[in-house]
C-alpha cells in the first residue's frame, strides 16, 4: 500500500487518504477505495459540502474520487424499462427502499442522494448531488454534479441547478433549505441561495451576475449570494460599451419573505407586492 502521505509504517490509510494517493497515481488495480466513496456518496454517508458552524465547506477528496471513478469506468449498455443507455455510470435503484417518489422518465445516477420523501418528477439527478428531505424536483428540472439541495425546497419546471465538479476545490451550488426556485430559472458556478429564499421565473444566478438589493435607500449588492429569505426577480441595468450603452442581466433582491408565513402565502404575497413570477 502506498505511503505518500507519510502514514506511519503498519497504520491502515484513511479513505481521504487513499484517495488523494490515487490522485497522485491512479492505479485501476487498486480501485477499491473509489467504489466505497461512490458508495458512502450514493447511501448519504459522505457530502461533497457540508456546512460547518456557519460556513460550507468543500471536501475536495470527495469530488476527486467522482473524478477518479470517470477514469475507472468503462462504457456499459443499460437497460430500465423500454429506454436504452450506454454510459460509465450506473443508475440508481433503490428507490423504494429510500422513501422516494420517481416520476417515468426521471433519472438519478448511483453516487448521487436522494433523502426521504423527495419527490422526483420527469428530471435528472447527477453524480455527487445531494437532495434533502421533502423537496420537490419538478419537471425537466436538472441538479448538476455535486449540487447541494437542502430540505423542503421546490425546484419548478425546468430549473437548472448547474454542476460543478472541478476544480476539485470550487463550491458547488447550494440552495438551503425551503428555498423555492421558480420556472426556467438557472443557478451555476457555486451560487448560493440562502434558506427560505425565493427565486422568481427566469432568474439567472451565476458567480459574476451581480444581485442587487433594492428595497432600501441605497442598493447593496452580492455576488454568488442570495440572502436568506430573500425574494428575487430578474433584472438589468446598463452598461457603456464603445458601441453604446447596453442593458445586462442582474437580479434584484425586491423584498424579504415573512417568516411567519409558510411557503404558499409567501408566493402569493410576492406576486400581490411585487409581481413576481413563479
Amino acid at each position: 500500500m502506498r505511503r505518500g502521505d507519510g502514514a506511519p509504517r503498519g497504520r491502515a490509510l484513511s479513505l481521504e487518504q487513499e484517495i488523494e494517493a490515487l490522485w497522485d497515481d491512479l492505479d485501476p488495480g487498486r480501485a477499491a477505495p473509489v467504489e466505497e466513496t461512490i458508495a458512502r456518496l450514493d447511501r448519504g454517508e459522505l457530502r461533497v459540502a457540508e456546512r460547518r458552524d456557519g460556513e460550507w465547506v468543500v471536501q475536495e477528496w470527495v469530488k476527486k474520487a467522482i473524478l477518479l471513478y470517470f477514469r475507472l469506468r468503462q462504457m456499459e449498455p443499460d437497460e430500465v424499462g423500454p429506454f436504452r443507455y450506454h454510459d460509465k455510470i450506473p443508475l440508481k435503484t433503490d428507490y423504494e427502499e429510500r422513501g422516494v417518489r420517481v416520476v417515468p422518465p426521471a433519472t438519478a445516477r448511483f453516487g448521487s442522494y436522494l433523502s426521504p420523501d423527495v419527490i422526483l418528477m420527469p428530471s435528472y439527478v447527477n453524480i455527487g448531488a445531494w437532495v434533502g428531505p421533502r423537496t420537490m424536483v419538478d419537471t425537466w428540472a436538472t441538479v448538476g454534479s455535486c449540487a447541494q439541495i437542502g430540505a423542503d425546497v421546490h425546484l419548478a419546471g425546468g430549473v437548472g441547478i448547474g454542476g460543478v465538479l472541478e476544480p476539485p476545490g470550487a463550491r458547488p451550488v447550494i440552495v438551503e433549505d425551503g428555498a423555492f426556485v421558480g420556472s426556467r430559472s438557472i443557478v451555476t458556478e457555486g451560487t448560493v441561495v440562502g434558506e427560505g429564499a425565493v427565486l422568481g421565473a427566469n432568474v439567472v444566478l451565476t458567480a459574476s451576475i451581480p444581485i442587487i438589493d433594492v428595497t432600501g435607500a441605497e442598493p447593496v449588492e452580492h455576488r454568488g449570494y442570495v440572502p436568506p429569505r430573500s425574494v428575487v426577480i430578474p433584472g438589468t441595468r446598463p452598461k457603456r460599451f464603445a458601441a453604446g450603452t447596453y442593458e445586462l442581466a442582474c437580479a434584484l433582491i425586491v423584498g424579504t419573505r415573512d417568516a411567519s408565513t409558510d411557503l404558499k402565502t409567501s408566493l402569493n404575497d410576492a406576486l400581490r407586492e411585487h409581481g413576481v413570477a413563479t
